[in-house]
């Protein structure tokens, strides 16, 4: 058994925000989703957040987690006053505690399942995962004999020169055996530059503590500033294009390109430039998506086309050709082989097979039949103010250009409906519907001159 203790309870004054620093936004997620997502391979037993400022925000934000319980650090005195918090909620515990930090996101799940590893098979009372980086200023560095077993942590701050120049540096993730640490914790001193109780103060005290090094030490690093944030949403993204890539999707100019890590992409796909995939979106096989596009939470089949468009939380079949400027948007499903053009707009619709809805028309709350065609500027007038109303268009009906339906109204199957008609009440199947007033012409007609 396993407790897992996320560290959350700062400001992060340097993200200059007035939103905690774990709730930014990686990838679209929230830096401390992240680092809970992180611990998938660990499966541990109880789950902790240390809150501080701001803490309800971060409560609401995890409420759909219900095993988390949340511990309050009323002031922010250091890392080991953040773990000292827990000494109530685990008084009956003799397993492991692993303790990472709320603004660490890049941390692979593997990683923490080999510390954790690590930690158990060598029956250690302490285990850090450290890193050795070609720059180590800002971080604490770690001091180890020549079998990795930790003689001394010491803050970059607290170094002398000659310890500045040790490379291998204290990434911040732990695992303690933590009847041993619950002893020790009421006894950190806070005698240091900051007055703050740091949590690497217990190696002095815990034997065996053994450092393990990541592979890749991007993985350690934490974000305190926008900068820092943008950097780690480059590494991010670098890892996702290349996982993808090797799983034979195409990415043309992959710098232009940014991709959600809750993806997910399907072989002999294209993702051309400055297209942007969100959220819980799918893309079947062989479909051409941007350039230009951008998809948010949308299912997308194989064999379709996509330019220059915006796509949201729809389902877009098989086989269709969307855009260019297309915007797709709530609740939509097309279904195979339909053509949505340049400038259409649709909403909250469905629209069946082998329908077309080529170019300028705004189709909402509607629900279309198979072989329909759209004219140029067909408009579902479905709000009256107050309340949104559907529209209904059988199979094979036709509209003509700058065609008009002001909902609720239904056309049956088979209809015809003449350009420029504003349709207002109901029509039956296989009819023709003109509804526009009769042309007059005025002749020798000229402006009067003011």
């Amino acid at each position: 058994m396993t407790a897992v203790a996320i560290l959350a309870a700062g400001r992060g004054t340097r993200m200059k925000s007035n939103l905690p620093k774990v709730l930014h936004t990686l990838g679209g997620q929230s830096l401390v989703q992240r680092v809970l997502n992180n611990c998938s391979l660990i499966a541990p037993s109880r789950q902790f957040i240390v809150i501080g400022f701001e803490g309800d925000k971060v409560k609401q934000s995890l409420a759909q987690n219900l095993s988390l319980k949340f511990v309050e650090q009323k002031e922010q005195l250091g890392t080991g006053h953040a773990v000292q918090q827990l000494l109530p909620y685990l008084q009956d515990f003799k397993e492991d505690l692993l303790v990472l930090n709320g603004d660490v996101p890049l941390l692979r799940p593997k990683t923490l399942q080999n510390l954790l590893s690590i930690h158990k098979n060598n029956n250690n009372a302490a285990t850090v995962l450290t890193a050795n980086l070609p720059n180590p200023k800002g971080y604490g560095r770690v001091f180890c004999d020549g079998n990795n077993l930790v003689t001394q942590i010491i803050e970059d701050r607290d170094c002398n020169s000659a310890q500045q120049q040790n490379c291998r540096v204290n990434g911040g993730i732990y695992c303690f055996n933590w009847a041993k640490l619950a002893q020790i914790l009421p006894h950190l001193s806070a005698n240091n530059q900051q007055k703050e109780y740091y949590l690497t103060d217990v190696a002095q005290h815990l034997e065996p503590f053994m450092a393990v090094d990541v592979e890749d030490y991007f993985e350690i690093n934490g974000i305190n500033n926008r900068q820092q944030l943008s950097d780690a949403n480059n590494i991010l993204q670098d890892r996702i294009k290349k996982y993808w890539m090797n799983e034979g999707v195409t990415m043309i100019n992959p710098q232009s390109i940014s991709i959600d890590d809750t993806v997910s992409l399907s072989p002999d796909t294209v993702i051309e430039p400055q297209t942007h995939l969100r959220g819980k979106t799918y893309i079947g096989s062989k479909s051409h998506i941007g350039p230009g596009t951008f998809i948010e939470d949308s299912k997308i089949g194989e064999h379709v086309n996509i330019s220059y468009s915006v796509v949201s939380h729809s389902e877009i079949s098989s086989y269709c050709q969307i855009g260019p400027y297309a915007h797709i948007r709530k609740e939509v499903k097309i279904h195979e082989s339909c053509r949505i053009g340049n400038f259409v707009e649709i909403k909250k619709s469905q629209v069946e097979k082998n329908s077309n809805i080529a170019h300028l028309s705004y189709i909402g709350d509607a629900s279309l039949g198979e072989q329909v065609n759209i004219g140029a500027g067909t408009i579902t007038a479905n709000y009256d103010g107050v309340n949104k109303h559907p529209t209904i268009i059988g199979s094979q009906t036709k509209t003509g250009a700058n065609s008009v339906f002001v909902a609720p109204v239904t056309l049956g199957n088979n209809v015809t409906v003449a350009a420029g008609s504003v349709v207002t009440n109901d029509v039956p199947d296989n009819a023709l519907v003109i509804a526009r007033q009769q042309q007059k012409i005025i002749k020798e007609w000229k402006k009067t001159k003011k």
